[in-house]
């Protein structure tokens, strides 16, 4: 048995540290949300095939299942992105452990590959939980509103279609654990003299490579949404490409926003004063960007998704108005309210993945720098200097990110209603030509979206900074996490 192996941990000890159940959870939501939304589609097929009098079951299905897996698609895309997020902090706390290791003989591949198989075992733990759960909760609830509204319906309750989900997330998280953890063929022995080592921000700025491909990104994702604006004047079908168009511009500014995100993180820290505390706060944000960046990306994700969803649907109302007058039939009023109300609640899974991501990426980054927060209770902060410090970090990520998150998602809000809608004035012959119609942002989701990402990362970030001062200055100098 070679040296580096015999000085790792035991074989399951990696499943208790930071950052691993989170990553567990976000593949069980995933996995679950799948499951739940496959056994809502065949239900309702069933019980529609099961009334003679209704016609199109087949074309039902089609629609819902291209829902579903719009939805689960989009649950498993915010899930990757936390999870490579989790891998690439995970990563920076181990820097010293891999260091060592890399000292006594292990390669960068070798310990690379540990780090993806960690993944495949966690998304096969959340997978498999949520797999469970997933049917659990189908049985129970389909089963209580087949009592409640009197029906008896036969529907197929274990499917092959079932393990999709699981499949999905499984590989999604080996994967996404593998790109998270590519930083660790750069880790060098003379890292093992740190506890948690990110990148500095010229090393950051000069990755020329990353950079570009961001910005291929969003500039390919921003002409396919100028394509679904343009081609929605005469077709639904323009939606197709708006959504192409946001999911390849969005995955642009998330590979991209180490680049912008910290000045942005910056120039935000200049509003709380210039005292000591508040300059070291907004000066963190620069000095490591790739931490501040991961955590500022997964508000903007939550923020973005739910923001998109309620700007399409006020906007969409706009396009009813034009073609309909002023006085919107109550029955299109109320159909419309109740579609929005299923999707901003199917959409909210996906926002409580990114949800998790941030809380785990809070904890995780002040966790790792309990040798940090110790130097500076060593050279003079108190212990309440020291919290304000790290609730103002956290204060920084969400007045940034919400800001940005609220510009992106009415950005896409309007753009899919625009392609989904922009034909109905012209076919309705009101008009000769597409319409345009401004953006209606809904003050009062907005100001819950404020509220609630503030509330979650500020205890998101007391707890865990309560914890890290509790150890005596001595102690958290010599802090291995």
């Amino acid at each position: 048995m070679s040296t580096a192996a015999r000085t790792r941990p035991g074989r399951t000890a990696w499943l208790r540290e930071p950052g691993m159940a989170a990553t567990v959870l976000v593949g069980a939501i995933s996995t679950a949300f799948g499951v739940v939304l496959l056994s809502v589609t065949e239900y309702l097929a069933t019980l529609i095939q099961a009334q003679p009098q209704l016609q199109g079951v087949d074309a039902v299905r089609a629609a819902l299942t291209i829902v579903t897996s719009v939805l689960v698609g989009l649950s498993i895309y915010v899930g990757a992105i936390v999870t490579a997020n989790t891998f690439a902090t995970v990563v920076a706390g181990r820097t010293r452990r891999i260091a060592l290791l890399r000292l006594l003989g292990s390669s960068a591949r070798r310990e690379r590959l540990v780090l993806a198989r960690q993944g495949l075992v966690l998304g096969t733990l959340g997978a498999a939980a949520g797999l469970i759960g997933g049917l659990a909760v189908s049985v129970v609830g389909l089963r209580l509103a087949s009592d409640a509204w009197g029906l008896r319906v036969d529907w197929a309750i274990l499917r092959p279609d079932l393990a999709a989900p699981s499949i999905a997330v499984i590989l999604v998280t080996w994967a996404a654990a593998w790109i998270g953890s590519r930083r660790v063929g750069v880790v060098t022995p003379l890292q093992a003299l740190s506890n948690s080592v990110e990148a500095p921000r010229d090393r950051v700025v000069a990755r020329r490579g990353r950079h570009l491909t961001a910005a291929a990104l969003v500039a390919v994702g921003a002409a396919l949404l100028a394509v679904g604006i343009v081609m929605g004047g005469v077709s639904s079908s323009g939606i197709l490409f708006a959504f192409a168009g946001g999911a390849l511009s969005f995955s642009g500014i998330a590979l991209g926003a180490t680049l912008f995100m910290p000045p942005a993180l910056r120039a935000v820290g200049g509003l709380f004063g210039r005292s000591v505390v508040a300059r070291m706060a907004a000066a963190n944000a620069l000095r490591h960007s790739e931490r501040s960046s991961r955590m500022a990306i997964g508000v903007v994700m939550g923020v973005t998704l739910v923001t998109m969803f309620a700007v399409a649907s006020t906007t969409s109302t706009r396009f009813f108005h034009v073609v309909l007058g002023e006085e919107i039939p109550a029955e299109l009023s109320l159909s419309v309210d109740v579609f929005t109300g299923v999707m901003m609640g199917l959409v909210g899974v996906s926002a409580v993945i990114a949800a998790v991501g941030v809380v785990n990426l809070l904890m995780l980054g002040i966790l790792q720098r309990q040798r940090e927060l110790g130097l500076l209770r060593a050279l003079g902060l108190s212990v309440r200097q020291v919290r304000t410090m790290v609730v103002w970090e956290a204060t920084h990520v969400v007045v940034t990110s919400v800001t940005i998150g609220l510009l992106l998602g009415t950005v896409y809000g309007w753009a899919g209603a625009q392609s989904l809608f922009g034909w109905m004035p012209h076919a309705a012959g009101l008009v000769d030509g597409p319409v345009f119609v401004a953006p209606a942002i809904p003050a009062s989701i907005v100001l819950t979206v404020v509220a609630a990402t503030a509330a979650l990362t500020l205890v998101a970030s007391i707890v865990p900074a309560r914890l890290a001062t509790r150890l005596s200055p001595v102690r958290s100098l010599a802090a291995q996490v």
